[in-house]
């Protein structure tokens, strides 16, 4: 006879409860429990059948302060409430209701299995709410809305991943729900495998799930989902600002070498005048693929081969992946063995995978003395003048994509094997590295970038989305993934243009660097025996476009700095899906516009395949600029736009304000000392902000910062540009403001009227016709007639009164 398989167990009865300084903790028939208040806004949830609590000492970092709450105990509810939420506990069943204080439901546990287990498995099943939609949830393939989609949280080597596969490289279990006016948030704090699912399969539920442990997650209610963000990037972390030199343009391949090949590299973009900022070296650089080493034979003088190209302007990256290989002439592995730092079997053997160099022992990155020997080791690149470290490989990812689940790990002296440690392995070697360079120089900002992580993992370091495909598919999945990771936390993140897998064609590389400009992270990527990725190698056209592009990129830093400097304070992303300016508005989830994105909050980026020239935009409500002629269109409809290769569709919103300067060679060249100021007719008060900063150093959290508010009131037409806080001297001493879709000819300055001039302005260069595209395929694009003036920059305030 077939054994019947076991019922779910559920928490059942409530059988008391205690009040705490942040909520309640207490006991159902099957389960304890805590409910924990951390602000108006955000509330956690903790149940376990094994009545105790689990720690997880890697995502949320700070709790915040105890804030008054309302406790009321019902005869068939315990009700929790805030100003912002109020919790219903079903005390028949311990099944939640998060409802608004006018009573709407928020969201709500099936009645009768919202939470229960299935042997080790514990899941939490929520009533999905007409019309409801679900964003976010970290590195995850396919559309915005992930109504009807499943997912899991196993970080995996994906190599050439496909736009629709599950699992990646890397786990973030937050998202964001929509429907009838309503968001909120759920974060699930628990490193095991776990699974979303949005519908997929039924109409009844949504449900989110942990192979093992606590349920613990936490929930978040606001008005806006901006505010949800920065709610959870107030628990988990938000990047520090990094130096100003990563936010320019990266160049990589598996592999540059030999030295001679790299300095050539160099050069070649100098004497091409196009900017650029880093030079990448990936494992080839290494003596036979293993870290912290430099093959003597291609690269007999790193130092002197690091130092001739900064005095270029590059900085230098190098890759890091985990794998120490085993062999006993290498001291790296003789050290981490004979101080206990590699992962390990239970019965003390050292756990071996092979990658790269052979076969490999794996630091434990759970554990506070191999994080400190990692930065000790660190100190051979950063001795040779190395500024960044790439963590590649760190899933962990090794051959046959298999590491037994009995593998120990330290988990901060708790323990804890392969199933409940993986997730947070490469957040734990980001961590490490990232500590190593601030150990090693504690003033100047480290970068690392790396392809796996966890929630937290904007704390230490970048993210890129792994071994993409050259193809115009997974050049517009790359767009959805950086814009999922923004909602998720992740504000600095991108992709390898022109893809890391397969030959790239001119057409393809041309459209995304276009894209690319307007992307956090910066990168060109490919593999080894594939077509080269650099800008002249694909021909004049394609090198014109790209120069135009990066050049772009260069001009627009005074925005995007700024930009990132607000992100180190809110969490919000740079990179923004049109949801969390237009939640109501269902063309933005269509499938056909889901790509497009605001970056930088004023520039909408509508992504379009390489083959096409004409291509249908949505513009969401409001007037909008075309960016390369000012023409002007309304939004809240769908138009046909044309797009030459040589113009991405961009956008500004009415209103906004751009900062923008002269292009330069690299982040590290001076620019003029001319700020541009672009203001863009529209209504009400539109406030901007310039940040500077030495760009490199952490003088600026001593107050060696220059930070000016500059804002519009478009309905009196005064334009005012506040003093400067900070004590850093700005780099520009004079603005050039351009007054673009205003009609005003003069502007009182000081007391004076002033007649402004008259500007052409071209955001790109003209470039000349080659063939193969046809004639005509290039028109070259101005803004006509946009009126301008010139003002000091200095410590007073400056009001500008247009008319």
């Amino acid at each position: 006879m077939q054994k019947k398989e076991a019922s779910p167990l559920v928490p059942g009865k409530l059988k008391g409860f205690d009040a705490t300084p942040r909520g309640i903790s207490g006991q159902t028939e099957n389960a304890a429990f805590q409910i924990q208040i951390l602000s108006q806004n955000t509330f956690r949830i903790q149940v376990s059948k094994e009545q105790s609590f689990q720690a997880n000492p890697y995502t949320v970092q700070a709790m915040g302060e105890d804030i008054p709450y309302t406790l009321e105990d019902g005869d068939k509810f315990l009700l929790l409430k805030t100003g912002k939420i109020h919790l219903f506990v079903r005390k028949e069943n311990f099944s939640l209701t998060f409802k608004t204080p006018s009573g709407q439901v928020i969201s709500e546990d099936d009645p009768n299995y919202g939470i229960n287990w299935l042997g080790t498995e514990v899941s939490n099943y929520r009533l999905l709410q007409e019309w409801e939609k679900f964003i976010g949830l970290g590195e995850k393939t396919g559309g915005l809305n992930r109504f009807g989609q499943s997912y899991v949280h196993w970080n995996t080597d994906h190599f050439a991943y496909g736009p629709g596969d599950d699992p990646l490289y890397l786990s973030v279990p937050f998202f964001i729900g929509l429907h009838h006016g309503l968001r909120y948030g759920i974060f699930l704090d628990s490193t095991y495998k776990s699974t979303f699912n949005f519908g997929a399969g039924n109409k009844r539920y949504a449900y989110f799930s942990a192979a093992d442990g606590d349920l613990d997650y936490y929930f978040f209610h606001d008005e806006h989902i901006a505010d949800i963000i920065t709610a959870y990037t107030a628990l988990t972390g938000r990047p520090e600002l990094p130096p100003k030199w990563a936010l320019g343009y990266q160049q990589c391949r598996y592999s540059y070498y030999p030295d001679k090949e790299v300095l050539r590299l160099g050069k070649t973009f100098r004497d091409k005048d196009i900017p650029a900022d880093v030079i990448y070296l990936d494992i080839h650089h290494m003596e036979n693929y293993k870290v912290f080493t430099f093959d003597g034979k291609n690269f007999p003088d790193p130092a002197s081969l690091i130092g001739q190209l900064k005095k270029m302007g590059f900085r230098v990256v190098v890759i890091l992946d985990p794998g120490i290989k085993v062999d006993e002439n290498y001291q790296p592995y003789v050290e981490g063995r004979a101080k206990e730092l590699f992962l390990k079997y239970p019965d003390g053997e050292i756990y071996q995978g092979q990658v790269w160099p052979g076969w490999c022992a794996f630091p434990d990155f759970t554990h506070p003395k191999t994080r400190q020997w990692w930065a000790e080791k660190m100190k051979f690149y950063t001795d040779l003048g190395v500024d960044g470290f790439w963590t590649d490989m760190n899933e962990p990812a090794t051959w046959g994509q298999t590491i037994p689940h009995l593998i120990q790990f330290d988990f901060e002296g708790s323990g804890g094997n392969h199933k409940k440690c993986r997730n947070v392995y490469g957040l734990q070697m980001a961590r490490s590295t990232m500590e190593g360079q601030k150990k090693l120089n504690a003033d100047i900002r480290p970068f690392v970038l790396t392809r796996s992580g966890f929630a937290g993992i904007q704390r230490y370091a970048a993210v890129w989305t792994g071994d993409n495909v050259s193809d115009d598919e997974h050049m517009l999945a790359g767009v959805r993934l950086v814009n999922s990771l923004g909602i998720s936390g992740i504000p600095f993140s991108g992709y390898d243009i022109g893809g890391f897998v397969g030959n790239c064609t001119p057409p393809l590389f041309a459209r995304w660097i276009s894209i690319a400009t307007f992307c956090p992270l910066f990168r060109a990527h490919t593999m080894i025996n594939s077509h080269a990725s650099e800008p002249w190698a694909f021909g004049e056209e394609v090198e014109a476009i790209a120069r135009n592009y990066i050049r772009l990129r260069y001009k627009l830093m005074p925005l995007i700095y700024s930009a990132f400097q607000r992100a180190t304070q809110s969490g919000l992303p740079l990179a923004r899906s049109l949801a969390l300016s237009y939640p109501e508005d269902n063309k933005v989830y269509h499938g056909s516009f889901d790509s497009q994105y605001l970056f930088c909050d004023s520039l909408l980026i509508a992504p379009v395949e390489s083959h096409k020239s004409i291509t249908k935009v949505y513009l969401p409500e409001g007037e909008w600029y075309y960016f390369f002629s000012d023409k002007k269109t309304r939004g809240g409809q769908e138009v046909f736009w044309d797009c030459p290769l040589d113009y991405l569709p961009v956008f500004v919103a009415a209103g906004s304000i751009l900062l923008m300067q002269s292009a330069a060679a690299s982040t590290a060249a001076e620019p003029d000392n001319r700020l541009k100021i672009h203001v863009y007719k529209g209504k009400g008060l539109q406030v901007q902000t310039l940040y500077e900063d030495d760009g490199n150093s952490y003088q600026y959290l001593s107050g060696s910062f220059s930070n000016r508010t500059i804002q519009m009131d478009h309905d009196h037409k005064i334009l005012t540009i506040a003093a400067p806080t900070g004590a850093f001297r700005s780099s520009y001493n004079k603005a050039k403001i351009y007054f673009h879709g205003f009609s005003e000819q003069y502007a009182i300055v000081g007391g004076q009227r002033i007649k402004m001039d008259t500007n052409n302005i071209a955001f790109l260069d003209e470039i000349s016709e080659f063939d193969p595209l046809p004639a005509g395929e290039h028109r070259f694009q101005i803004c006509k007639s946009v009126s301008a003036l010139t003002v000091d920059l200095d410590a007073r305030e400056q009001l500008i009164q247009l008319g």
